[in-house]
């Protein structure tokens, strides 16, 4: 179960990143600006979050097989289009048609994960569902430039298509795994109970909503280092073209290697806030040196590794904090909502920091980065600090 659902995972990540690293080849092809890039990500992650949401309610009503499998034939059917776009609006019509698909998989993979896998092995089980998530974001950039560097950015995405469409081959075959009747409504946590299937009760949980901004600061983070931040270092320091597109594959191998042990380190739900706390305070602190401190070019990999193992640490705690304030029946109501914020802070922030990098300011880049991962760590306490004040109301 943890296998197919860290596979499917896999793929979601992938197909998020099918654009951003063929930007050079997509900017010369259709004679866009990176803000008009950045709109792409934007109609992905806007379509997303209002899918997320709203797939949160079909999953605890139908349970998860049939919306993952579709999500994962969105995707696949994107990838296509996106090879075979002759204009700009053609891309961004696919964009939608990928943000539908993307928009399913954190509502069906927490419910199958938190329903399906025992509490000992559910921090490895997160552990390894957001391995498989940044080995993904590390797959795209290094399968996609190398083909279309070979071939053509064309080539490049029919070859994503193809593996989007075996890994639905794959889960189809094991789909037996996959089922899971519908959940039956229980308490929620601090004794509120919610009223039934499709119940909009748990939206009055304080610690509901402190969770979506959570993931929303989350998000921006997560945004720039996939789409700017590399071409920012390297024009900051002049990183040899070849070693800057090396980056982000290297960020995010090591925040796989990061979330292996923070899986270890998540075993005790009561320290989860500070481990997100000092992963995260640690990116900001390599963050601020990419950004600001005279470093050769040769380094610059090298800090984005060190940024991504303390990012990673950080990642099967974030998770925690979603799972010890969901009520057990609404599972994929929650993840729905609190994913949603995640969809909001990608599909922003391309805008305001595809506009710095339009304006040469790439100084202002890393330091927009650098004040988000503040911001993250303060919401994180934030989650813990409303969770607790209810319990002790309850």
């Amino acid at each position: 179960m943890i296998g197919l659902v860290g596979l499917a995972h896999l793929i979601s990540h992938f197909s998020q990143l099918l654009l951003a690293p063929l930007f050079p080849w997509l900017k010369e092809a259709f004679d866009v600006s990176y803000t008009q890039l950045g709109f792409l990500m934007t109609v992905f992650f806007v379509v997303s979050c209002a899918v997320q949401a709203a797939s949160g309610f079909l999953v605890d009503r139908h349970g998860p097989r049939p919306i993952l499998l579709g999500g994962l034939a969105l995707l696949g059917v994107a990838a296509f289009g996106f090879a075979s776009a002759t204009s700009y609006w053609m891309l961004a019509g696919f964009a939608v048609v990928a943000g539908v698909g993307n928009g399913v998989f954190h509502p069906v993979d927490y419910t199958l994960l938190n329903r399906k896998v025992s509490a000992a092995r559910l921090g490895h089980a997160y552990s390894v569902h957001g391995i498989t998530g940044s080995l993904g974001w590390a797959l795209a950039p290094a399968l996609l430039v190398p083909l279309a560097i070979a071939f053509s950015w064309r080539v490049a995405l029919m070859a994503a298509g193809t593996l989007a469409f075996g890994v639905l081959l794959v889960l189809w075959l094991n789909r037996g795994q996959l089922a899971l009747p519908a959940a039956p409504a229980k308490p929620a946590a601090g004794g509120a109970a919610l009223a039934g299937e499709g119940s909009l009760d748990f939206l009055r949980i304080p610690a509901v909503w402190m969770c979506f901004g959570f993931f929303f600061f989350y998000a921006v983070v997560l945004s720039v280092i996939q789409a700017f931040a590399p071409e920012a270092a390297r024009q900051i320091h002049g990183v040899p073209v070849a070693l800057a597109a090396m980056c982000l594959t290297v960020y995010m191998v090591c925040s796989a290697g990061g979330m292996l042990l923070g899986g270890f380190l998540a075993s005790d739900p009561a320290r989860c806030e500070r481990i997100v706390g000092i992963g995260f305070g640690a990116a900001a602190l390599v963050a601020l040196a990419i950004g600001f401190a005279p470093i050769p070019a040769l380094a610059v990999p090298a800090l984005f590794g060190a940024m991504g193992i303390a990012s990673g640490i950080a990642g099967p705690s974030r998770d925690l904090l979603v799972k010890r304030s969901t009520p057990e029946n609404a599972s994929g109501r929650v993840y729905g909502i609190v994913y949603a914020g995640l969809d909001i802070g990608q599909a922003l922030a391309p805008l305001v920091f595809g506009s710095l990098m339009d304006q040469g300011n790439f100084r202002g880049v890393w330091l927009g980065l650098v004040l988000m991962q503040g911001v993250l760590i303060a919401s994180a306490f934030q989650v813990r600090r409303t969770r607790r004040t209810v319990l002790a109301s309850a």
